[in-house]
């Protein structure tokens, strides 16, 4: 067959990166395209955790709990600065749930498999030390552990350039119009680039990492839909508002449901709801009204001293999860396994989670491996390649040194030999610096404002109103690298604080047809 390549992946989210990053290391030619940009759908509006999952024990599933640990380790040993231990706090009140020795059990086996023993019991008096603004009305003790945390969208990024270091082309803003099929099934995909014209590429395998409109790409080979799409939103508030040097995780006093608050990118990261999706998937998603009332009784429950409003939130996100159907009533029971489905020669690859991302691109190249032989070989050695620290690094302060490299790779010194003068400062309220901006603008495939404010870095989340003050310097910074003229900048940020409005602000008044079940 005559081939442009011997893999087309169509997504770019976490799942299309992982598989992108393992086949080209072993030796596979790959082209990776994105119809919005990198990590624009799930991946970039996720929880941030890079967690074994207790909920998996409860609901009988020790195989994908064991899964995650591992993959948990692999992450934190591969890329430190990147994905970082996370300490959390579960408080145990009188008559409710989980009690002390329900959690300490699932602890105990959670880590067995780690190997490592990091659950430890706490009396009330301690437990109100680690977390001064728990409520204290019946409060028994705490029980606390570790997972880990990420910046997620900095984890598409940096598996990307990995995946591109071994010969993989990516594209964003490269949409496909239509699968190409012949005798034989799908063999590749007319696309259409944002700016050009639209061409055919063939491909000796093509694979659907689509993420939550993966279904859409099957209905067009006739196939019957698999998903339940699940929306997942969140806050982010001022550390000083909501004072955290740990996560603490509860169930929401309502219904049950994991609820959590943890320090992420020097904020409070506020989470999770978990409701049917059923707005249309072209639409970037945001919080609704209903949703985040519901988070604010939750904090009002679990920090009943602080008093958290509207007015103290910086901003808020959603994001919907790929997750295979099984008619369960509660969303919250749905399975978090991925599926891998081979119909008329596409593999799709959809559900699981962003801990898990590389254990799913090994199955999928498995399920490859009769088609592209190569697909089916070990790949040795770490995720990503290791950085040799130049001594531009090793001059950084070492936090600031691991925080680059765990984010920018091998790109970490080209990022810190960019910067102008002053530009390895922080942006003020933020570990941000101002050359991260430069960098990106420069190297990281940015179509839009909103690629370098919410995904190349996220400003756009830590700062008040989409970070709108500081836009004159980023226009100083980007515009000449980004070959913008006034009127393109000019309807550039028009674009971005409508969708910050759009998506990141909180809602007034109730969203109809979207609210919390």
């Amino acid at each position: 067959m005559n081939t442009d390549c011997d893999l087309l992946v169509i997504g770019g989210g976490i799942t299309g990166a992982g598989i992108a990053l393992e086949a080209a290391r072993r030796g596979l030619t790959v082209t990776l395209v994105e119809a919005r940009d990198f990590a624009w759908g799930t991946s970039s509006r996720s929880s941030k955790l890079v967690h074994g999952g207790l909920r998996y024990l409860r609901e009988g599933k020790p195989g994908l709990t064991r899964e995650s640990v591992h993959e948990r380790a692999v992450l934190m040993r591969d890329a430190p600065g990147l994905v970082e231990p996370q300490g959390f706090l579960m408080a145990h009140y009188g008559g409710r749930s989980p009690g002390r020795w329900l959690l300490g059990a699932g602890l105990a086996i959670y880590d067995a498999f780690a190997g490592v023993r990091s659950r430890r019991y706490h009396a009330a008096d301690r437990a109100a030390w680690l977390a001064p603004h728990l409520g204290r009305a019946g409060l028994q003790g705490a029980s606390t552990y570790l997972d880990a945390k990420t910046d997620d969208a900095r984890l598409v990024l940096r598996v990307l350039q990995e995946a591109r270091a071994h010969g993989a082309r990516l594209m964003n803003y490269t949409r496909v119009e239509s699968l190409v099929r012949d005798a034989t099934g799908v063999c590749g995909a007319r696309l259409q680039p944002e700016a050009g014209a639209a061409y055919a590429l063939r491909a000796r395998c093509v694979v659907n990492a689509t993420g939550v409109w993966a279904d859409g790409l099957r209905a067009t080979l006739g196939a019957a839909p698999k998903l339940r799409p699940l929306r997942g939103s969140h806050l982010l508030l001022p550390l000083w508002r909501l004072p955290l040097a740990q996560a603490v995780a509860f169930m929401h006093p309502r219904d049950g449901r994991p609820v959590f608050a943890y320090p992420w990118v020097g904020v409070a990261l506020v989470g999770t709801t978990d409701e049917d999706h059923a707005a249309d998937l072209a639409l970037e998603p945001g919080i609704t009204r209903g949703e985040a009332d519901y988070l604010f009784e939750a904090l009002a429950w679990q920090f009943p001293s602080l008093a958290l409003c509207d007015a103290d939130v910086l901003s808020a996100y959603a994001g919907v999860r790929p997750v295979v159907a099984s008619g369960r009533a509660d969303p919250s029971k749905e399975t978090r396994d991925h599926i891998v489905l081979d119909e008329a020669g596409l593999l799709t690859v959809t559900g699981g989670k962003l801990t898990t991302f590389r254990a799913i691109a090994v199955d999928a190249l498995a399920r490859l491996a009769p088609r592209l032989p190569a697909a089916g070989r070990s790949a040795t050695g770490s995720i990503f390649a290791p950085v040799a620290k130049s001594a531009a690094l090793a001059a950084l302060p070492p936090a600031l040194c691991e925080r680059l490299i765990g984010r920018y790779g091998v790109a970490a010194e080209a990022l810190v030999a960019c910067a102008a003068p002053g530009e390895l400062a922080r942006i003020c309220g933020t570990p941000t610096l101002w050359a991260e901006l430069r960098y990106a603008a420069q190297a990281e495939q940015v179509q839009h404002l909103d690629d370098l404010l919410l995904r190349r870095t996220r400003l756009g989340l830590l700062l008040r109103h989409g970070a709108a003050e500081i836009l004159p310097r980023v226009e100083q910074i980007a515009r000449p690298l980004l070959g913008w003229d006034a009127t393109r900048w000019r309807a550039e940020v028009a674009r971005y604080l409508d969708i910050v409005q759009r998506c990141h602000a909180l809602p007034r008044e109730a969203t109809p047809g979207l609210e919390h079940a």
